[in-house]
């Protein structure tokens, strides 16, 4: 049986960011699952002050459990790091592994301040949160046409997305396992030290890829062989 890929968008992005990879996770016969968090890309009208880790946290576990969504990658872009450590504290039965994609990777009752300082300086006076200016806000996407889409994919986020406290304190969650993903040539996340064994005990896995932040789109058919060469959890067929 063929493992089940949830893969999370990061901050001001969509579902639609990953429109590449779909179809090579796909092939393997593998489902794959894109959600649009609340407030960005087609659900951008939904935007409010209000919207933050905990409505991304909760459009993330309502997928798993409607869909029934079980032995599940578990895959966070970016500030998505924030929001599969949220699901997996809800869900930890239904996550076979967590993959922190060129992600924040935050301990319990940090926001994404606490994991990424430097975020404070993009704050202004309201509760809106603009795409940072270019060339940063292009997160390392070069081609035209790559470019042309990015752009008009990328969407405001709030204040709260990144304010907000993380949950982590479920018993379950350290027994899950954890692949980091780091881009190579250029990332928006300031990474912190990996530590050589991961919670469950088992040694650290630590993957690169030569490509800038927005791996999805630049690298797509080598994100998604790294994606299925993740090792499988005792217990779980593929």
């Amino acid at each position: 049986m063929p493992m089940t890929y949830v893969l999370v968008h990061g901050a001001w992005h969509s579902g639609q960011s990953w429109s590449k990879v779909v179809p090579r996770l796909g092939a393997s016969g593998s489902p794959v699952y894109t959600p649009t968090l609340t407030g960005y890309g087609e659900t951008r009208h939904l935007l409010g002050p209000d919207t933050g880790l905990r409505t991304h946290t909760a459009d993330v576990v309502r997928l798993l459990v409607d869909e029934d969504l079980h032995d599940v990658v578990l895959v966070g872009h970016s500030y998505a790091g924030m929001v599969i450590s949220a699901v997996a504290n809800e869900v930890p039965e239904r996550i076979a592994r967590l993959v922190y994609l060129d992600a924040m990777v935050p301990v319990h009752g940090e926001s994404a301040l606490d994991v990424m300082p430097e975020a404070r300086g993009m704050l202004g006076d309201g509760w809106r949160v603009p795409p940072p200016p270019e060339p940063f806000g292009l997160f390392g996407v070069s081609d035209p046409a790559d470019v042309a889409w990015l752009r008009s994919m990328l969407s405001d986020q709030t204040v709260r997305c990144l304010d907000e406290p993380v949950a982590m304190d479920h018993p379950a969650l350290a027994s899950i396992p954890r692949t980091h993903v780091h881009c190579t040539a250029e990332s928006a996340v300031r990474r912190r030290p990996v530590p050589g064994v991961q919670p469950n005990g088992e040694p650290a896995d630590v993957r690169e890829l030569a490509s800038g932040h927005d791996c999805m789109i630049t690298v797509p058919d080598e994100l998604a062989a790294l994606l299925l060469d993740l090792p499988v959890p005792v217990g779980t067929a593929r």
